[in-house]
């Protein structure tokens, strides 16, 4: 039995007025992405690849088309319900981790649960569940100490475990190796592949192939369309605009 999609877009558009010119970032996106899937998104510089990014964040709304997360139509909402959405169905990892320098790794962790208002959580509870993804991401040992007090990947982990912390329907990485060494980055990628074995959805853009690589499936974009999606590393020239491949 497949796994329910979590997101669904069909016919997505991006436009944007530069001055006098019109700019097509996306030209009719349509994708499927279950729950409990890992998927990577690539592209050259002016793919469309952020943009993607920011409309699956609800970041942004597309100018067409529309995307379903977990059902329900976020194509069209306003500012204020996307970032409900945001906050109750959506962890962010950043490729500049954004933690807060003065406060200890375990309360990094815990700031997102002090804003969401659809759960009512004691200190206690909100500690357990801070130690708890912290422990998933093998920090058991420092989540006390500072960020400054950490490595790069270290914080990175940290920023993983802080966008697990509301029970995320999606987490979404934005180029989470970006700014690591291959070492770190491997180790930052057995962090989103615990994730992954827990149920998470993730979606991960990044322009390291061998980073891609880690992931389901890798979905290619050129021009602000999907040029071709990979399979276990396993890619030819598409018939299509969208072929998805399968190994054999």
């Amino acid at each position: 039995m497949e796994n329910k999609a979590l997101i669904a877009i069909e016919g997505l558009t991006k436009t944007y007025l530069l001055g006098q010119v019109q700019v097509q970032a996306l030209r009719g996106i349509d994708l499927g992405i279950a729950q409990n899937e890992f998927v990577a998104i690539m592209g050259p510089s002016g793919s469309g690849k952020s943009t993607l990014m920011n409309i699956l964040g609800c970041l942004d709304r597309p100018t067409d088309g529309r995307y379903l997360l977990a059902g329900e139509d976020v194509s069209r909402l306003g500012k204020r319900a996307l970032a409900e959405i945001r906050n109750r169905q959506i962890g962010f990892v950043f490729q500049s981790f954004n933690l807060l320098p003065r406060t200890t790794a375990l309360k990094n962790v815990m700031l997102p649960m002090l804003y969401d208002r659809m759960n009512h959580r004691s200190t206690a509870e909100r500690l357990e569940r801070a130690q708890a993804n912290l422990e998933l991401v093998g920090l058991a040992d420092r989540m006390h100490h500072r960020p400054h007090e950490l490595s790069g990947g270290e914080c990175q982990r940290v920023a993983i475990a802080r966008a697990l912390v509301n029970d995320p329907a999606l987490i979404l990485a934005d180029e989470p190796t970006g700014n690591l060494d291959s070492r770190s980055g491997e180790e930052i990628m057995q962090a989103l592949h615990a994730v992954h074995a827990q149920g998470g959805t993730i979606v991960m853009i990044t322009h390291e192939a061998d980073i891609a690589a880690h992931t389901q499936r890798t979905i290619h974009l050129r021009d602000g369309l999907i040029e071709r999606v990979a399979h276990n590393g396993q890619m030819h020239e598409p018939a299509h605009s969208l072929v998805e491949e399968r190994a054999p």
